[in-house]
């Protein structure tokens, strides 16, 4: 919409940022090579550099939150910015790391990556899928995630090896974690499918270090069947696991 903000992540050339800033956006871009940076500010400085700011630097590093709050200039509330969204076309090699920062409260109303399709996949596989683990349960405790489409390698230059697709995160408006639970939920999480083909008893035995009794009990106490493999567990049923941890 016109007037909101977005934090573009690697605008490269900036021919995203040229869309944005044509439809009247504020656009943050975060470029990492310094030749690019400066081609992006100039390219697009006919459509109104007072809506663009270009940062050099490393979007993993660099503080999104205190780049948005200089630009609205007002304070940002426990769990989300209004306004503004997160876009790019990231890096292959730190996907999740980055999927992690921009879904790291205060969360933004949406999330648009272009990624490796492989990696689209996992994002939005649903429980007892193949492709369903730690990358889907972090992600779907805070929002919900779609794939719209997929791109052939041949609309790039040069073509990458491998499929691309474009992944829409919408972040819940009741998340099924408290913002500090976050960081640990994923830890935990990791570590279960870490032994994704053992029985779920056997995983919390190993994860949580407690006698297989009390791990009896309280699998009980939740309903989960002890027998389950971690792949079969939707996100919920890991957030009351994390809160028992």
């Amino acid at each position: 919409m016109p007037g909101d903000v977005v934090l573009e992540i690697g605008p490269g050339q900036g021919t995203l940022t040229r869309e944005l800033l044509g439809r009247g956006m504020r656009v943050i871009a975060i470029e990492k090579d310094r030749r690019l940076a400066a081609e992006c500010g100039m390219r697009n400085a006919d459509c109104g550099m007072g809506r663009l700011t270009v940062v050099e630097g490393d979007a993993l590093k660099t503080d999104w939150h205190t780049l948005l709050e200089a630009a609205m200039a007002i304070p940002h509330s426990a769990f989300r910015t209004p306004h503004f969204k997160v876009v790019g076309n990231i890096p292959y090699y730190i996907t999740t790391p980055l999927i992690g920062k921009a879904l790291t409260p205060p969360l933004p109303e949406r999330v648009v990556f272009l990624v490796q399709e492989e990696v689209a996949d996992r994002i939005v596989a649903p429980p007892g899928s193949k492709t369903y683990g730690a990358l889907s349960v972090g992600v779907q405790v805070v929002a919900r995630a779609e794939k719209l489409f997929t791109i052939k390698p041949g609309s790039f230059r040069p073509p990458p090896r491998v499929h691309s697709a474009l992944v829409r995160l919408r972040p819940l408006p009741e998340p099924l974690v408290d913002q500090e639970e976050i960081p640990r939920l994923r830890q935990f999480v990791t570590a279960c499918f870490g032994l994704r083909r053992k029985q779920l008893r056997n995983v919390l035995r190993s994860v949580t270090s407690r006698s297989a009794a009390i791990v009896a009990a309280e699998l009980a106490a939740l309903g989960l069947d002890p027998q389950a493999r971690p792949e079969a567990l939707p996100p919920e049923d890991f957030v009351r696991l994390l809160r028992w941890v």
